[in-house]
């Protein structure tokens, strides 16, 4: 087999670049809704759509991961995938429709049912992005990075701020989804050059990739429905402001994570199933690749606790403060999708899914335990239950894929203690600079933000400076591994 080397590298740089785009403008997008709606328009806006993007998770049934680890007759599986999905994403749409007056009860806001009713039907146009997205990322197609993904998040972006500028408040939100999600559809289906046939789908093949992919969504319903539990409690016990408190400032500590998932799963995944079967290259590739997400997980997620706060209030607003204290309390969440990357995409490429179901499970115990012992104390327990459920989940993620991939524990912890250590460092020295003596958010915008950029270019070189103390090989391993062919 040609080395994989390559064409990953140059994947993983278009998919960096195309994903800075795309976040950069997700980012702004955040900072003018927030300049033009309240966070009780955003919290109802949340509300009645929690629902659809659970339903979404269960409706796709793990099928697309599926496909692309798929073997045989792939042209058969690609026409299974899409006869099954269209149905099941016609049968949750109309579920969720019923469900509507359940969501407005529960939030108790008809405007959050209404949303409900109204975004039933994305349910049966994201079924139709399965198989062309599936087939780009089988493919190593890259343009599923640079062309859908940003065509899906400007058309968004601007069909958002546009409308809630012409005072549509909550419905500019929906029809900018509508939009956003048909372009998804037309985009995707154009590039992936694929179209169905009659005949061709398999009941006996649906059930083959059911049975790969069920672990994989009973993990993904999981965790999209302890999603809906903590908008539940949120809305129900500190109200609907709260929820769209709730819902930026884990959007906004989330920009980091869905970073390093949508880099290294959609690169990671496929290269893992392929080398798989060559333990040498199969556990080189685990930990050179957990070694460089993790070098850049742990001083993201130091910079978050240090000046997390005073950078959401002086972006947002004073309104939005509760915001700061929850994307400074989901600092952890980084790290724990940097360590699920790794080990899930693993499990994944070796077709172990089934061992996703002990995190599955044991992460919902941790997790709505987190959440119910923290909730007392607003939106930062709420925030640092997230937190520590997502590096509950990462790391017992590693460590069930360091057996499928034949690494030990020596190896494991060298990889992750020395950048621990250095953004710890980093992290409680210029956390105090902040909160005792420079207070950037008390500056005014401009002021305070140049202040953020001086006290983070601090924060890096304090991080390195520790790193290369401790672990001085660390540059060349790096360099090696860049260099690397094989």
């Amino acid at each position: 087999m040609d080395s994989l080397a390559p064409t990953l590298r140059r994947g993983a740089k278009i998919s960096a670049a195309a994903l800075a785009f795309t976040q950069l403008v997700s980012f702004f997008q955040t900072l003018a809704l927030a300049r033009i709606l309240s966070p009780e328009e955003v919290g109802i806006f949340y509300s009645g759509t929690v629902l659809s993007m659970l339903l979404v998770t269960v409706a796709e049934g793990g099928l697309r991961s599926a496909l692309i680890q798929h073997q045989q007759d792939v042209d058969q599986a690609a026409n299974t995938v899409f006869w099954a999905g269209l149905a099941a994403g016609a049968l949750w749409a109309l579920l969720s429709l019923a469900a509507a007056p359940l969501v407005a009860l529960v939030f108790d806001s008809p405007t959050a049912g209404f949303v409900a009713a109204v975004s039933a039907g994305s349910l049966v146009l994201q079924g139709l992005t399965y198989v062309p997205d599936s087939l780009l990322q089988r493919r190593f197609d890259f343009r599923q990075r640079i062309i859908v993904q940003p065509s899906v998040v400007v058309t968004f972006a601007l069909g958002s701020v546009t409308l809630c500028s012409l005072g549509m408040g909550v419905w500019g939100l929906v029809v900018a989804s509508y939009m956003s999600t048909v372009v998804w559809v037309a985009v995707s289906w154009a590039l992936a050059g694929w179209r169905p046939r009659r005949g061709l789908a398999s009941v006996a093949v649906w059930r083959q990739l059911a049975r790969y992919g069920m672990p994989l969504v009973l993990g993904a319903a999981a965790d999209k429905g302890k999603d809906v539990l903590d908008t539940i409690l949120v809305g129900s016990f500190l109200g609907p402001p709260a929820v769209g408190n709730y819902r930026y400032g884990r959007r906004l500590a989330m920009l980091p994570g869905t970073v390093i998932i949508e880099v290294g799963s959609y690169v990671l995944f496929p290269a893992f199933a392929r080398t798989a079967s060559e333990p040498a290259r199969f556990k080189s590739a685990f930990l050179r690749s957990l070694r460089a997400i993790w070098l850049v997980a742990m001083p993201t997620a130091g910079t978050t606790v240090a000046f997390g706060y005073p950078m959401i209030v002086l972006l947002l607003g004073e309104p939005w403060s509760e915001a700061g204290l929850m994307f400074a309390a989901l600092a952890g969440s980084g790290p724990g999708v940097a360590l699920a990357a790794v080990g899930f995409e693993a499990i994944k490429g070796h077709g172990r899914t089934t061992l996703l179901n002990w995190v599955n499970g044991t992460g919902l115990v941790v997790g709505v335990g987190a959440l119910l012992a923290l909730l007392q104390f607003g939106l930062v327990g709420v925030g640092l239950a997230l937190s520590l459920t997502s590096v509950y989940s990462g790391l017992l993620g590693v460590l069930l894929a360091r057996r499928l991939v034949g690494v030990s524990l020596r190896e494991l912890t060298s990889r992750l203690l020395s950048p621990f250590v250095a953004a710890l460092v980093a992290t409680v020295s210029w956390s105090l600079l902040e909160h005792l003596v420079v207070h950037a958010d008390q500056r005014g915008i401009a002021i305070g933000l140049l202040v953020l950029v001086g006290e983070g270019i601090g924060f890096v070189v304090t991080y390195g400076a520790v790193l290369l103390l401790i672990s001085p090989g660390v540059v060349s391993e790096l360099r090696d591994a860049a260099s690397q062919r094989k």
